[in-house]
């Protein structure tokens, strides 16, 4: 944690796991830790890019790279603006420009989201697959052995599943956005079992409460049902079924588990098995309702519309509704909270956006 008590207070998201500490692929003792001070972050223009970014540049040792194909923001709030380095790139084409040879770890965050991948194969498999390799290249060449944590998907899984899902469970991805993740998941684990890199795929649940507008993820309503009626907007739920669960995970969650992948020693998992199901708690849409009218008044909800999406509801169906996190917690991550929690977290942040004139996470 970074050591300001009363700006840790301030800061809704603050994390409460420790700074992170790398284990490097250079030290051979899962005990021996350095400092990973030098981080790059893809994908930085993005909601959890900018989440993280704040963390980290909210403790004066880190220098932090942000990229994206738009040029990505320092967050508001970070604590020291100045240890961030800005740089607007296309990954496929010149991801030299972002990778030298100080840096000591990355977040690969950047992609084009579920349906968006759907609609555009071309797009989706550039950015999501070519435009990974590409920089995962780089690193390899260029600063051999670092961290690298990979943002996956639970979009790995298609049908069939069984009720519950773990690791064990053979991704059957129904998805464009599904395979692309598969296939660099297969990446890391290769170039991590040949010592190219130190990398881990942790898969991720769904997001919510996301700020901003609705993004191109199938699951976008997820947060869209809880965000867009506290700001007086409708929103539109895509499947006509009030007990469709969804698995999913709070931003607060998220960024503490993100931080500690910096931390974990490399041998948590074999050299060639690098992946996990990152921990979330299921959800179904009643419960959605329910905790919104609860935190935010019974007035909300007339402004959810219930729409039958086939489109959205065949990838939606796709994905598994309950996970076993008995890896992810045996690797040390933290489990997630209650969804009326992060629903009141929201409404906090909403309040002191609008103080600030300021829309997102990072007020």
């Amino acid at each position: 944690m970074i050591p300001h008590p009363s700006v840790s207070q301030q800061n809704l998201y603050k994390s409460s796991t420790p700074r992170p500490q790398r284990a490097s692929q250079k030290t051979q003792n899962r005990n021996e830790m350095t400092v990973a001070t030098n981080v790059l972050i893809t994908g930085a223009a993005g909601f959890i890019g900018q989440l993280v970014a704040r963390e980290l540049l909210s403790d004066p040792k880190y220098k932090v790279t942000l990229t994206d194909v738009i040029e990505p923001p320092v967050p508001a709030g970070a604590l020291y603006p100045e240890n961030a380095t800005v740089i607007k790139t296309d990954l496929l084409k010149a991801a030299s420009t972002v990778v030298d040879k100080s840096l000591d770890a990355v977040y690969i965050f950047h992609g084009i989201m579920s349906s968006g991948s759907e609609e555009n194969f071309e797009l989706g498999i550039t950015v999501n697959v070519d435009a990974t390799r590409a920089l995962l290249d780089v690193v390899r060449q260029t600063a051999p052995g670092i961290r690298v944590v990979y943002a996956s998907s639970q979009a790995v899984y298609g049908l069939p599943v069984p009720d519950v899902v773990d690791e064990h469970v053979v991704p059957t991805p129904q998805s464009s956005y599904g395979f692309e993740k598969l296939i660099c998941e297969q990446l890391i684990n290769d170039y991590t079992r040949r010592g190219f890199i130190d990398g881990f795929s942790l898969r991720f649940p769904t997001i919510s409460v996301r700020p901003g507008k609705p993004t191109a993820a199938a699951s976008s309503f997820v947060s869209g049902m809880i965000r867009e009626p506290m700001s007086g907007i409708e929103c539109v739920i895509p499947v006509q079924d009030r007990s469709f669960v969804s698995w999913i995970c709070s931003p607060r969650t998220l960024v503490a588990n993100l931080l500690y992948a910096l931390t974990m020693p490399s041998d948590v998992l074999p050299k060639h098995i690098r992946f996990a199901n990152l921990p979330g708690i299921g959800v179904s849409v009643q419960e959605m309702m329910d905790a919104l009218e609860k935190v935010a008044g019974s007035a909300t909800l007339k402004l959810l519309k219930e729409e039958d999406v086939p489109e959205v509801r065949t990838i939606l169906y796709s994905w598994p509704q309950k996970f076993d996190n008995a890896r992810a917690y045996k690797m040390g991550f933290k489990p997630d909270q209650p969804f009326e929690e992060t629903v009141r977290d929201y409404q906090k942040l909403l309040a002191k956006s609008k103080a600030k004139g300021i829309n997102g996470y990072t007020a």
